[in-house]
């Protein structure tokens, strides 16, 4: 009897996303959350919707589409994250990656010679940028620091799975790490998607991040932009002469941002996201 009353793959991905309130996100939280508590693949949930799943796997998932419905990210209860085509281990405590982010790889791969160059990346989190571009430029030396030690011991763990040789991880705050590597002068590329809301702006962010995610890594100070004040002020002692500094920026953070770059700087662009947002500012140091 109670074999005729198990439920089917099809069956519990309805109820999922039903009791996620409809719509395209519930559909797609609810397929993941059942081939996560069902350990089945999607080509399976798509050709085998009939199979009938153990109570067990049952009891999994709903206990998955209510942690979800309390607003926990997706990315926390699968514990995984997609970025540049990789799937990133993501836990509590260590910032999700934006698609967004993409962008300064796309810039740095476009700026990159491909001739073994030094990039650093300033607060890597789960190490996806400076893992992407180890992937993507393999001759280059890769530096990723983080001032989190459990960011660190992510990052590192992602990169040993995805089997990437020629990036360090070490734990630091911005260029302290820089420095006890010896790396003055030497680095090429300057990278960083590092914190830029303003405190006024932390209760204004969807509740689900400000109930989950950390704030360090999303908060710079009162106005947002003392960390990128930091990375521009700091990054021309550890660039060689023409090294790039390459950072993501905030909605709407253009006009302040570009005034910080005067001076100290050549060929200072910005790049827009797909949103049409000025998401990523590049600039050089003078070649002299």
């Amino acid at each position: 009897m109670n074999e005729l009353s198990l439920k089917t793959v099809q069956e519990l991905f309805e109820e999922g996303e039903i009791r996620l309130g409809g719509g395209r996100e519930a559909r797609i939280d609810s397929r993941i959350l059942l081939c996560k508590s069902a350990s089945i693949t999607d080509e399976e949930f798509y050709a085998e919707g009939r199979r009938e799943l153990a109570r067990e796997q049952e009891r999994k998932f709903f206990r998955l589409i209510d942690r979800r419905r309390s607003g926990i990210p997706l990315a926390y209860l699968t514990n995984v994250k997609e970025f540049w085509s990789l799937s990133f281990d993501v836990r509590p405590g260590v910032l999700i990656p934006r698609p967004e982010t993409e962008l300064i790889v796309e810039k740095i791969i476009a700026l990159s010679s491909k001739r073994g160059e030094v990039v650093a990346d300033i607060g890597t989190g789960c190490g996806n940028i400076a893992i992407a571009l180890a992937g993507e430029l393999p001759e280059a030396r890769i530096i990723a620091t983080d001032v989190s030690l459990k960011a660190v011991r992510i990052a590192k763990a992602n990169a040993a799975r995805m089997g990437f040789s020629n990036i360090a991880i070490v734990q630091g705050s911005m260029f302290s790490p820089l420095k006890r590597l010896k790396l003055r002068g030497a680095c090429d590329f300057i990278v960083s998607n590092p914190p830029y809301v303003a405190e006024r702006e932390w209760t204004k962010l969807p509740l689900e991040i400000r109930r989950h995610e950390p704030k360090k890594a999303l908060v710079a100070g009162e106005t947002g932009l003392e960390l990128i004040q930091e990375l521009v002020k700091g990054a021309p002692e550890y660039l060689k002469p023409a090294g790039h500094l390459v950072f993501e920026i905030g909605d709407g953070q253009s006009k302040q941002v570009m005034p910080v770059l005067g001076g100290r700087w050549i060929r200072v662009r910005s790049f827009k996201d797909l949103s049409g947002i000025p998401r990523v500012i590049a600039a050089q140091k003078p070649a002299t």
